[in-house]
């Protein structure tokens, strides 16, 4: 087997060291693993030549589930490579060929100037040229295997590829959030529980499928390879099962959304205070950004129990 090779970008999406994709080579072809949004496409590009590969040897373009911020390149990304093929989870591929409900969403979310600063232009992708995958397919890769695994809780459209001659897993969402800021006293990982679909069980159970493949290191799309699989993952668990208990908790309260993120963010002080970790003025930014989203899915969670 030819060595395999990969390279994380730093999209610098909002600010460094927040969402990474990765590049993926195994001889002469090259995957794409997350696009981020249009504006990072250069930064994708651009780590392909420093490879020594050009565009046309770009076999895959790879999205674990379509938030923007994993997906909202891909029309962009799969333009400049023309012999490539997106791989998605069925439930999102539809919305790849056709993103126009997606881009109103968030338009409707963030108004015109912030979404097209953050995001750019996001095309109908041909259909021609997307695959979606159902649980345990595979593609090849020079001669390596990529195979995805469906992995719920934090999208019901979302999956893992498992990459065994890597020995590594592109988790996504679905193995949490590692930001480097804010690693310098210790680990110090937490979900992302964002709007509309988390589900703490099935959270939970996607997380003891990726620690079943028994990968040497899980590839963070927020952000960068970890090694520690089993801290990152008790971590998670704690904050999952809280997660679950204040869902639970906030159901049926009028003011929900404000209660659940004051919980999370006391929750956020004390997890930090319990390492050593001092938060400063740019630490809080990084952690208020997913709080706020974090407390949103929560609260949405909420509604829907009877």
């Amino acid at each position: 087997m030819t060595t395999p090779h990969l390279t994380t970008v730093d999209c610098e999406y909002v600010s460094p060291g927040l969402a990474a994709a990765y590049l993926r080579v195994q001889g002469d072809e090259a995957a794409f693993l997350e696009t981020n949004t249009t504006h990072a496409v250069p930064r994708l590009l651009g780590a392909l030549a420093d490879a020594g590969l050009s565009p046309a040897q770009v076999r895959y373009v790879v999205v674990t589930h379509v938030h923007l911020d994993h997906a909202g390149g891909a029309s962009a990304l799969m333009a400049a490579c023309p012999n490539a093929t997106l791989l998605a989870h069925p439930r999102a591929a539809r919305h790849l060929i056709d993103p126009s409900k997606l881009v109103a969403s968030a338009r409707a979310v963030y108004g015109d100037a912030r979404f097209d600063a953050l995001y750019g232009a996001i095309s109908p992708i041909d259909a021609a040229r997307v695959q979606a995958l159902d649980d345990g397919a595979s593609v090849a890769l020079g001669d390596a295997t990529l195979r995805v695994w469906h992995t719920r809780g934090h999208a019901n459209h979302h999956f893992v590829v498992h990459d065994e001659a890597r020995d590594t897993v592109f988790t996504g969402d679905t193995f949490g959030l590692a930001y480097p800021r804010l690693q310098r006293a210790g680990r110090f990982a937490y979900p992302s529980t964002s709007p509309t679909d988390f589900d703490a069980d099935a959270a939970l159970a996607s997380l003891e499928r990726i620690l079943a493949l028994g990968t040497r290191s899980a590839c963070l799309t927020h952000f960068g390879e970890v090694a520690d699989l089993h801290e990152v993952a008790t971590q998670l668990r704690e904050w999952l099962n809280l997660s679950d208990a204040l869902v639970k908790e906030a159901a049926g309260r009028t003011d929900a959304e404000a209660h659940l993120r004051a919980r999370l963010a006391a929750e956020f002080q004390r997890r930090a205070e319990a390492i050593g970790l001092s938060l400063d003025a740019e630490d809080r930014a990084l952690i208020d950004f997913d709080l706020a989203l974090n407390a949103q899915g929560l609260a949405v969670a909420a509604s829907k129990i009877l």
